[in-house]
C-alpha cells in the first residue's frame, strides 16, 4: 500500500491562497515521512481573519516562507507516481489545481481519493465524519488545522479504514473505491 496524504492551509478563501502544505508519505503500509511547508501565498501580506482564525497561521510567519512554485518541485517529488488522499479532498486537490494554474505549472496525472468517503465505507453510522471526530474516534492525538499534521492523520485514518476493508494493495483500493477515485 502505497500512497501520499496531502493538506493545505489557505490565507483566504482564495483556492490559489496556499499558506501551508502537509505531505505524509506511506510506503508498504507505514507512514515514512511528513513533510510541511510555509507558504507565501499570492494575497501576502492580506490574510482573512477568519483564516487565522480556523488554522492560527498569520502574515508574519509566512514572511520569509517561500512561494508555491519554489516548494513544487520538492512536493511533487514526494507525491510522483502516489495515489493521493486528502480529507474533504475536493478542497484539497482544488486548491492544489489553482496553486499550479497560478504559477503555469503543468498538472500531474493524479489519482485521488477523499478520506471522507473511505472512513464512510470502513465504519457506517457514525455521527461525524470530520478528521477531528474520527481521529477522536481512533484515539489519535494532533494539531488541527495544521497541514502536516492533517495530512498525518489523515494517512492514519486512511491506514485504519484500509484495514477494516482488508485491503492491502493499491490495485484493492482502486477496485474497491473506483467509484471514489478522481484524477487531478
Amino acid at each position: 500500500m502505497n500512497f501520499c496524504a496531502i493538506d493545505f492551509e489557505t490565507a483566504t478563501s482564495d483556492r490559489n491562497s496556499a499558506c501551508e502544505m502537509g505531505i505524509c508519505v506511506v510506503e508498504n503500509g507505514e507512514i515514512v515521512s511528513t513533510k510541511t511547508w510555509l507558504i507565501k501565498p499570492p494575497s501576502y501580506p492580506y490574510f482573512n481573519p477568519f483564516n487565522i482564525a480556523v488554522h492560527g497561521i498569520t502574515p508574519k510567519e509566512v514572511q520569509d516562507a517561500p512561494t508555491f512554485d519554489e516548494i513544487w518541485h520538492e512536493a511533487e517529488a514526494l507525491m510522483y507516481g502516489n495515489l493521493m488522499i486528502a480529507h474533504n479532498a475536493g478542497f484539497d486537490a482544488g486548491v492544489l489545481r489553482s496553486c499550479l494554474d497560478h504559477y503555469g505549472f503543468f498538472k500531474p496525472k493524479l489519482n485521488y481519493l477523499c478520506s471522507i468517503s473511505i472512513a464512510k465505507k470502513s465504519w457506517k453510522g457514525l455521527p461525524k465524519y470530520g478528521l477531528k471526530s474520527l481521529a477522536e474516534q481512533h484515539n489519535i492525538q494532533f494539531n488541527h488545522h495544521r497541514a502536516g499534521a492533517d495530512a498525518e492523520v489523515c494517512a492514519k485514518i486512511s491506514l485504519l479504514a484500509f484495514n477494516q476493508l482488508m485491503l492491502t494493495r493499491n490495485e484493492d483500493v482502486t477496485e474497491v473505491m473506483k467509484k471514489n477515485l478522481k484524477i487531478l
